[in-house]
């Protein structure tokens, strides 16, 4: 079962290549015509930094060890650019590895940058009219006490009349206005669970009908990096956080985690177990692979 982001971490093995030539620097207009200096490319640090490289304009510190291993690794994380060489490469043949391959560094610390960007846009402010994902739509948070007839004091109310881009689901919950935000977020996650764990009874049920397959048992997972798994007696485990996502992504690892009923590995006769149910299944993994979920506190 594919991990939750981050996305895996990229290692290449670099050979010897020369550093290209510096290009000769431009004539400097006069001060009358200069145009205002531009902004320094930014840098990219790592928090082991222990040296540093000029790449393309950009400054990147990097974490360096030295491996018993037989060519130049880098790997690029949330924290940075790592690169381990064997012992008998000297410095400054790591350097031309990296100036080769600047241009593949370069692009994947943006990524993780970016990624970090939006986990940190993704943080959940919880409060009276905050909102998050749910089966792929927003739904907006609304602290109201008359909510407390409802089910676990939490309930969910659809705007068939919303105009297009307005949220549409608005969740009442059974809190005062001045409730604190662990109070909110736990009310929240409660209800979410429970929504989990309804969709995913009626998903498995459909998937189990159509692979031929029996669930015995299914449980809701908080794992971190696993979205699902299952074993040979039939149990199911899938994480509540999938209810985030549409549908369409719910039953990829639905009929992912079934289909190992049937074949318990990821040999092509597996993935053809789960195209017979999902002939799209990759398009629908990619963007289990790359959504952001919101960060909860």
């Amino acid at each position: 079962m594919p991990s939750s982001p981050p996305r895996p971490l990229a290692q290449l093995a670099l050979f010897d290549e020369g550093v290209p030539a510096p290009a000769s620097a431009p004539v400097a207009p006069t001060p009358a015509t200069a145009p205002a200096a531009p902004a320094a490319p930014p840098a990219f640090g790592h928090p082991l930094a222990e040296r540093h490289v000029l790449l393309q304009g950009h400054r990147v510190g990097y974490a360096f060890r030295r491996a018993r291993r037989r060519s130049i690794g880098f790997v690029v994380s949330a924290e940075g650019l790592s690169v381990s060489a064997p012992r008998w490469v000297p410095i400054a043949e790591v350097e031309q590895a990296l100036q080769a391959k600047a241009g593949w560094i370069l692009r994947k610390l943006q990524e993780q940058r970016e990624r970090l960007q939006r986990l940190e846009a993704a943080r959940i402010d919880w409060r009276d009219g905050t909102h998050l994902p749910f089966l792929g739509e927003t739904v907006i948070v609304v602290l109201d006490p008359r909510a407390g007839t409802a089910l676990g004091g939490a309930l969910l109310n659809t705007d068939a009349t919303a105009l297009p881009g307005v949220p549409r689901l608005t969740l009442h919950l059974a809190l005062p206005h001045d409730a604190a935000a662990a109070q909110i977020r736990d009310a929240v996650q409660s209800w979410l669970q429970r929504q989990a764990r309804r969709v995913f009874e009626e998903r498995c049920r459909e998937f189990a009908q159509r692979l031929g397959v029996r669930v015995r048992r299914l449980a809701l997972s908080s794992a971190q990096t696993r979205w699902g798994s299952a074993s040979a007696d039939g149990s199911i485990r899938l994480n509540w956080r999938l209810i985030h996502f549409a549908l369409p992504v719910i039953d990829y690892v639905v009929a992912h985690e079934l289909a190992h009923l049937k074949e318990m590995n990821h040999s092509p006769a597996f993935w053809e177990v789960v195209r017979s149910v999902l002939p799209d299944y990759e398009q629908r993994r990619g963007a289990l692979r790359e959504d952001v979920l919101p960060v909860f506190d």
